[in-house]
């Protein structure tokens, strides 16, 4: 019997639009696009972006296509911090992040697992940039 082994791939981010969520993520995080292609049957995009160097977790940018999902653009996890960006150079991201505008809401904090501060993304998600002590990114 073979081992079990397996990967979270995709995590599903509601955007207003394709093309604003495109202009941040790869504009100002330096995110790469891993792909954009239209489904004519669901008149949308798949529209998948991943921060340089990650092999295993990516985002797909998903246009909100209901008024609930609409609702919840920015607050889907009720305010929480909900990505983890890892970085193996805090400080070169951080003042890079800084310089394109991104907002901090929380100030570099040194904790016993790494360097780590809050931003917000375009809609209002809470991010943690952080710099593991033992460097996972």
């Amino acid at each position: 019997m073979s081992q079990i082994q397996q990967s979270l791939g995709l995590v599903s981010l509601v955007v207003r639009d394709y093309d604003e969520a495109l202009a941040f993520f790869v504009g100002k995080l330096g995110f790469q696009l891993i792909e954009d292609s239209y489904v004519p049957q669901q008149d949308k995009r798949w529209v998948v972006v991943s921060p340089p160097g990650a092999v295993e977790s990516r985002l797909l940018l998903a246009r909100a296509s209901t008024s609930d999902q609409e609702a919840r653009v920015g607050t889907q996890t009720g305010g929480r911090v909900f990505l983890f960006l890892y970085t193996n150079d805090f400080r070169r991201d951080y003042e890079r992040y800084k310089a394109q505008g991104i907002t901090f809401v929380r100030d570099p904090v040194e904790h016993s697992y790494g360097t780590v501060a809050v931003f917000q993304d375009l809609y209002g998600n809470l991010w943690d940039l952080l710099e593991p002590k033992c460097s996972k990114a």
